[in-house]
């Protein structure tokens, strides 16, 4: 009987042609609720379709964690991390990743799972009218992946420089046919000049091009090659390499951290670091910084994170993903950053020592020509062997007779504020720190590939969030994956080589600060919107629940309708006001005085700056206002196609419904219109009828081939 049962309703399916009445009024409906931006689809939980799916949970895992895990967790994290209060910033960074960050990752993960889509599907499966949310996603993404691959493209060229002992940044290079150094690299460093002169090559100002760097245009092309070789492959071989490229960092941090902590100062770093400012806590701007590193650390609106969870099977347990990926990322900054402190510790006390030398001599150098009175220093203290701290000691002592003559006070806390921000951080101040190892090539090679490892895996994600969602909305690509891959890696690198001009540097830093933050808060603001109050917060618990097996907390309804969508909008609002009262500006090197001085964007710059925004954030309202024109277009033919039927005195008008059944015309003359609730109930009704009755007339032979088949 079961099995008879079955086959009636496949044959029902095959027999309702999709131009019948009923199949008519069912799209009818499916339409009339997808064009309505306050409703939704009936639910997220499809039908499995043909995917490729991660080899293993391990796989997936590794990959997210990649992903989310990038150079920002290297020198982003921990620049904040000391600039805003230590241990206070870290409390702070982590009340908001509980608050903010899991409930929004654990969004995307179950978003993605469910329907197995990019972000592109996902959102215009949720509602037609918010596709555009997806494609501000593939936006970002690729604004993103262009200077990304950049800073790939310069860890390769310190890369190729690290097999050379000594290192080619140890040492200030000579003039061309003298023994004297190069000025620009005496009134720097060694490693600044490398970095500046060697490697950009940069010019003065954004203002100035320079032309392009053929070195840095073929570091790039090299980046480019590696991704598309990569991404060609699919998702099951970008997750074989996952497993060399997210675990491989975290070898190298822990070795550094070995090392660093048997060098001389790096407790000093470790401490400096967490002792905790409480008073940054009533700083609206560090509330600002803290959410801003949670949303970016995450991966959040990027796309790649529904992405590589559309790969799942439908019953794996996000949530228990959600929580893993993301305290697995908050440790690794956590431990980053340990390591970042005691090696710049080792480093700045290193600096702090040659002050203390080069201070020494001076007042020496001072007392011996009778500027200053010998008794200044006491008889205990030996300059040859002075320490940082009996230096400070006696400095403090005596310094308002040293002051004057410009003797300096060597502070550890100074030094270790010299070049820790950025790239500043990567390229000057950890080259500068491995100089000093032992066997400083094998260091300098570790610490590279680890960056070139950090910036792979997270761009094979960002390549992710741009191919995926096109791929899955668009078969002709799909059909052509390969060639597309390669097109779109062209693509970026004929367009990054904005990137390896001479002034280079500063277009990275403006798209790093102006291209993706905005645009991001916007695009994870409307995925709030689209799936707690379009689709609603409760439906889609209902969803989780049916593909985890249990329910999540009632907690999360909350954080998705009102907690989150108030930090948006206050993190949106903090970013404008700052943009508007303060004029922004780039740090930008000064060749003739030899260091970093901040300059003002240019008016073109900043036009380029109010573009990307907008260009980023446009595909939301476009698509909006298109499926809503689409829509009234839609209803106004269907309207021109209805047929009306006006009664007279004479000739009463009948409708023929069901056989010989009539209706009758109201009192006022007209007919009696069904709702469409009453509409597709009797459609409903009218097709198991039909359906009973060519069940009927079906010979024994096909019904026991249909139920064979079932």
């Amino acid at each position: 009987d079961r099995a008879v049962s079955i086959a009636s309703a496949v044959w029902t399916r095959l027999i309702i042609s999709p131009h019948s009445p009923c199949a008519l009024m069912e799209k009818n409906k499916t339409d009339s609720q997808s064009v309505d931006v306050t409703e939704s689809n009936a639910g997220l939980v499809l039908d499995e379709p043909s995917r490729p799916t991660w080899g293993s949970k391990l796989q997936y895992i590794l990959a997210q964690v990649g992903f989310s895990v990038g150079l920002g967790n290297v020198w982003r994290f921990p620049y904040l991390c000391h600039q805003n209060g230590g241990g206070a910033f870290l409390f702070l960074y982590l009340i908001l990743l509980v608050v903010m960050g899991i409930p929004l990752f654990f969004l995307e993960l179950a978003a993605g799972q469910s329907i197995r889509q990019g972000s592109i599907g996902v959102w215009k499966h949720i509602n037609p009218r918010l596709c555009g949310i997806g494609f501000a996603s593939c936006v970002v993404c690729s604004l993103v992946s262009l200077y990304y691959n950049v800073i790939i493209g310069w860890s390769l060229f310190y890369f190729g420089h690290s097999f050379q002992y000594p290192l080619p940044w140890e040492s200030c290079p000579t003039l061309a046919n003298q023994t004297a150094a190069v000025t620009e690299c005496l009134e720097s460093s060694a490693t600044t000049y490398f970095w500046y002169r060697e490697a950009l090559n940069i010019t003065d100002s954004i203002s100035v091009s320079g032309g392009l760097d053929a070195t840095m245009t073929g570091c790039l092309l090299a980046a480019w090659v590696i991704v598309c070789l990569a991404m060609i492959k699919g998702i099951k071989s970008s997750g074989k390499v996952m497993y060399f490229s997210s675990i491989f960092p975290y070898v190298v941090l822990f070795c550094f951290l070995i090392r660093g902590l048997l060098l001389e100062g790096s407790i000093d770093g470790i401490r400096y670091m967490f002792t905790p400012k409480v008073e940054i806590l009533i700083d609206t701007q560090v509330w600002r910084q803290a959410a801003t590193q949670v949303f970016f650390a995450l991966g959040l609106g990027f796309g790649s994170v529904i992405a590589y969870s559309s790969y799942n099977t439908r019953t794996n347990n996000c949530h228990f993903d959600a929580f893993l990926v993301s305290f697995i990322n908050f440790l690794t900054s956590v431990f980053a950053t340990l390591v970042v402190f005691a090696v710049l510790g080792f480093r700045a006390n290193v600096l702090t020592q040659k002050c203390v030398a080069r201070n020494s001599l001076r007042v020496i150098d001072l007392i011996d020509n009778g500027v200053l009175n010998r008794s200044l220093i006491p008889e205990s203290l030996n300059f040859s062997t002075v320490s940082n701290q009996q230096y400070r000691e006696w400095f403090d002592s005596v310094r308002s007779v040293l002051i004057p003559h410009h003797i300096q006070q060597c502070k550890l806390e100074q030094e270790m504020q010299k070049g820790v921000e950025g790239t500043g951080l990567a390229f000057i101040a950890f080259t500068e720190t491995i100089t000093h190892f032992p066997a400083s090539p094998f260091w300098s090679i570790l610490f590279f590939l680890m960056l070139l490892n950090l910036g792979m895996s997270t761009m094979f994600g960002n390549m992710q969030g741009i191919l995926t969602p096109l791929l899955d909305n668009f078969s002709c690509l799909a059909r052509r994956k390969s060639i597309f891959t390669v097109v779109c890696c062209i693509l970026g690198f004929v367009i990054g080589m904005i990137f390896t001009q001479r002034s280079g540097n500063y277009f990275v830093t403006m798209f790093d600060d102006y291209s993706a933050t905005l645009p991001l808060i916007v695009v994870v603001l409307f995925e709030l919107i689209a799936v707690a109050w379009v689709y609603g917060a409760d439906r889609f618990i209902d969803d989780i629940q049916a593909m985890i097996g249990h329910r999540p907390v009632v907690l999360y309804k909350y954080l998705w309708k009102f907690v989150c969508p108030s930090i948006m909008v206050a993190l949106l609002l903090a970013s404008l006001i700052r943009m508007c009262i303060k004029h922004p500006q780039y740090q930008s090197w000064n060749q003739e005085k030899a260091e970093e001085i901040l300059l003002d964007y240019p008016g073109w710059a900043l036009a380029m700056m109010i573009l990307l925004i907008i260009f980023a954030c446009l595909p939301i309202p476009l698509m909006y206002i298109q499926y809503m024109v689409q829509d009234r277009l839609n209803r106004n033919t269907a309207y021109t196609e209805c047929v009306y039927i006006r009664g007279d005195e004479d000739n009463e008008p009948t409708l023929p419904v069901n056989g010989n059944e009539e209706v009758e015309p109201g009192r006022n003359g007209y007919l009696k219109v069904e709702t469409d609730e009453e509409g597709l109930e009797r459609a409903e009704l009218l097709a198991e009828e039909e359906d009973a009755l060519e069940m009927d007339d079906m010979s024994h032979d096909k019904k026991d081939e249909l139920s064979i088949k079932a």
